[in-house]
């Protein structure tokens, strides 16, 4: 049964929707009424009466200021006084900008009339000694200017353009020499952090519409009265903490120059601004101005007498003729054996010559890496880490569901060695107790070498190098016993292994050039490649002229062949090492003349790569100056020229970010070929190059991965793998890795093949637990 009051909360309700219905008109009512600016301050009692007493002080001075009633009382120096008030409420209030200011919020309504008066004004010739006039013009530009910041026209740059009129009749009245010109020297920085940075974005827009305009850069007069105002923008920025926006402005106006002039950089700031250069420099597309950013970080590190962080800039330039000055301005004798130390690591085969001899001496056994083998057995005593490691260590195969292939093979009968799983087990003992002297295979006895076929033996005797790394003396005697071996894989070996011990060590003696340099001249087709790479990698980035002499009959040799097209190429690829990033000529015209004139049959050798991969190397990280090299491989009539072109584009850009190279890679990629799609893999490890080292660009090169594995050939997808593995070096991320371990399941031997490498240089030296485990799985599958 219903209640008796049943119609009363309908009644109730009616009567709510009623009265929201009146409130809604009469507000509406009062919307009608006024003006859009009217709305900011609608309700006079929601004001205090501080708000409301600033609101009719600031309303006063207005029309007082602009005098519709034309009352002669109000003379030019009232108005200024008018004007002074407004001037001085707008600056206290726009210092610090946390909300929008009152004054501002009150001041809204009258813009436009303001800027009405304004134009009533300006065109006023300037009477005999009225300079009161001028001064009341300028300082109305001012005000306008500031209320410009949020209500003007953004295409129109009002707030920069009135700024500028103000700017030209303060310096009227300095030529007329009036005293009221002195209040200009804090017309800027006084209106706030918000103005500044307001009017530093407009400037940059007025330069680029004037440029645009056909105005010239480079020419100073065109922009006479924009430079004015950022030679005042830029020492207020630096010196309120604001270097980055100072440095904008600058690249922005194309006068970054100006930043050594400034005297406010000093030690506290010059680190953020050199910084900030150095990072801004990988966002720069056009090369003039990438070197002009490190140009500047450079002068600034010089003036503050910081010589090591001026010289991995210099390092980055490829300014090595910046080397010698440094080291010879640095007093400092740490800081000198630190730059060595930066030189050894980055290759750098600089000779100190100091009047003092044994300063130069231990300068010159630290860019030798000389001690490098002695410090790193000091630090793994220290970690208690000289232990040598076997194999098993490493599988660590009673761990495996299944019991792994060691115990597999002691569960029936008699052990039978395995060619394979030896030639494994050498790979993974050098790698592990690389450096450390001592391993548990090869420096007992020789038994391990002989448990090895062919190659095999070759990369036992070779592991020795590994084994022995950096330790030149010692790793020598042990090593040379094989190069007199009747075998000639194990010779072969042994040539290598003198390579990888030597390299990046500067030895006095130079025993690795002339153990190989029989060698390289011998008969022995498999010693002459052992002998060409073990110089590549032991001279790696030294730029050493008399090796070059050694190799370059190799790469010219002309007889053809699939054994003399391997010497040619890993001839080609050393060069390739020993001059990375030098753009050396000779090695460059070499190698691009021996790739043309090379016959079809040749060229499709499979090691033809090694001969481009050779010709990137001279031009790796220097940018524009490889695009002669790439005309002239665009040139050779054979698919092997699209390759060598995206190989020589790849490094020429490696790790420089430039989006524009990325998308042309991908580009290549889009075509769907099945067959002859050697330079698209090429360009898809290339994005991972071009973009390794940046974050934003890294993230979105491993989204564009995820389409082309969906999207793309065979051929692409294949290279996929490697890319993500290049782009993660030693960063087991876990979606990486993730993504790496379903493709290792892939249907597709090569991909899987690809996705286990690529897990392997993703957590290269990271001791992961969850890759050892996929890969111990694996190892199963």
């Amino acid at each position: 049964m219903a209640p008796k009051d049943d119609d009363k909360p309908v009644e109730l309700m009616a009567e709510t929707e009623s009265k929201k219905k009146d409130s809604k008109k009469k507000k509406d009512k009062k919307k009608s009424k006024g003006g859009p600016n009217d709305e900011i301050i609608d309700d006079e009692n929601a004001m205090s009466e501080e708000d409301r007493e600033l609101k009719e002080r600031l309303e006063t001075c207005v029309s007082t200021l602009i005098n519709l009633s034309n009352e002669a009382s109000v003379t030019t120096p009232i108005r200024l006084k008018a004007l002074d008030v407004i001037v001085s409420e707008l600056r206290d209030a726009t210092s610090s900008m946390t909300s929008v200011p009152k004054p501002l919020k009150f001041l809204r309504p009258k813009y436009d009339v303001l800027k009405e008066y304004y134009g009533s004004i300006e065109g006023e010739k300037k009477a005999e000694g009225d300079n009161e006039l001028v001064f009341l013009r300028a300082r109305l530009a001012d005000v306008l200017a500031v209320l410009a910041m949020t209500l003007g026209k953004h295409d129109e740059r009002e707030s920069l353009q009135f700024k500028l009129k103000g700017t030209k009749d303060y310096q009227l009245l300095q030529t007329l020499g009036s005293d009221l010109a002195a209040s200009q020297g804090d017309n800027l920085g006084s209106w706030g952090h918000e103005f500044v940075r307001s009017l530093a974005g407009e400037i940059g827009q007025e330069y680029n519409s004037r440029v645009i305009s056909g105005s010239n850069p480079e020419d100073e007069a065109p922009f006479a009265d924009l430079l004015g105002m950022v030679d005042v923008i830029v020492p207020f920025n630096v010196a309120h903490n604001a270097e980055a926006e100072a440095v904008d402005l600058l690249i922005e106006v194309q006068r970054l120059k100006k930043i050594l002039e400034l005297d406010s950089i000093d030690e506290g700031n010059y680190r953020r601004i050199c910084m900030y250069l150095i990072k801004t420099a990988d966002f720069m597309s056009d090369p003039d101005d990438y070197a002009e950013v490190l140009e500047s970080a450079y002068q600034l590190f010089l003036k503050q007498n910081q010589y090591f962080d001026a010289l991995r800039v210099a390092l980055r330039t490829g300014n090595d003729a910046a080397i010698p000055t440094l080291l010879s301005q640095c007093d400092d004798k740490l800081m000198k054996k630190q730059m060595c130390l930066l030189l050894a690591r980055q290759r750098v085969n600089h000779e100190v010559e100091d009047d003092d001899d044994d300063e130069a001496e231990e300068l010159n056994e630290l860019i030798g890496n000389e001690k490098l083998s002695e410090e790193f057995r000091k630090v793994a005593q220290d970690l208690d880490v000289m232990d040598p490691k076997t194999p098993e260590d490493i599988y660590k195969s009673h761990l495996a569901e299944t019991g792994g292939f060691s115990r597999r093979r002691d569960a029936g009968g008699a052990v039978v060695d395995s060619a394979r799983a030896n030639l494994a087990s050498t790979y993974v003992n050098a790698f592990v107790n690389a450096g450390f002297g001592v391993d548990k295979l090869m420096t007992p006895d020789n038994e391990w070498l002989y448990k090895n076929k062919d190659h095999g033996m070759m990369a036992a005797s070779a592991s020795l190098g590994l084994i022995q790394l950096w330790n030149v003396e010692e790793g020598l005697a042990q090593i040379d016993k094989f190069l007199y071996s009747s075998e000639e894989y194990v010779k072969a070996g042994a040539a290598l292994a003198v390579g990888i011990l030597s390299s990046g060590v500067r030895n006095d003696a130079d025993p690795t050039l002339a153990l190989l340099d029989e060698h390289i001249n011998g008969d022995s087709h498999i010693m002459k490649c052992a002998a060409c790479t073990g110089l590549g990698i032991a001279y790696a980035g030294s730029a050493r002229e008399d090796v070059m002499e050694l190799l370059l009959p190799i790469v010219e040799q002309e007889s053809s062949g699939p054994e003399t097209m391997l010497e040619v190429c890993l001839a080609g690829l050393a060069l390739g090492m020993i001059f990375v990033g030098k753009c050396d000529d000779t090695a460059g015209g070499t190698i691009v003349q021996r790739l043309m004139e090379a016959s079809d049959e040749e060229l499709d050798h499979s090691h033809t790569k090694f001969l481009c991969l050779g010709l990137g190397l001279l031009f790796l990280g220097r940018m524009e100056k490889a695009e002669a090299m790439i005309e002239a491989l665009r040139t050779i009539e054979h698919k092997i020229s699209k390759f060598a072109a995206i190989s020589l584009e790849t490094c020429a850009y490696a790790g420089s970010g430039n989006v524009l190279k990325i998308q042309e890679m991908l580009h290549q990629c889009s075509e769907h070929l099945e067959e002859d799609a050697e330079h698209q893999m090429a360009a898809v490890i290339g994005i991972s190059l071009i973009t390794m080292g940046e974050e934003v660009g890294a993230e979105m090169a491993i989204r564009s991965f995820e389409h082309l594995l969906h999207y793309c050939e065979l051929p692409v997808k294949r290279a996929v793998p490697l890319a993500l593995g290049v782009l993660n070096i030693s960063n087991p991320d876990f979606s990486v890795i993730d993504q790496l371990s379903r493709m290792s399941h892939d249907p597709d031997a090569e991909i899987s093949q690809n996705a286990i490498l690529a897990m392997g240089l993703t957590s290269a030296g990271t001791n992961n637990s969850r890759v050892a485990g996929v890969l111990r799985q694996l190892s199963e599958f």
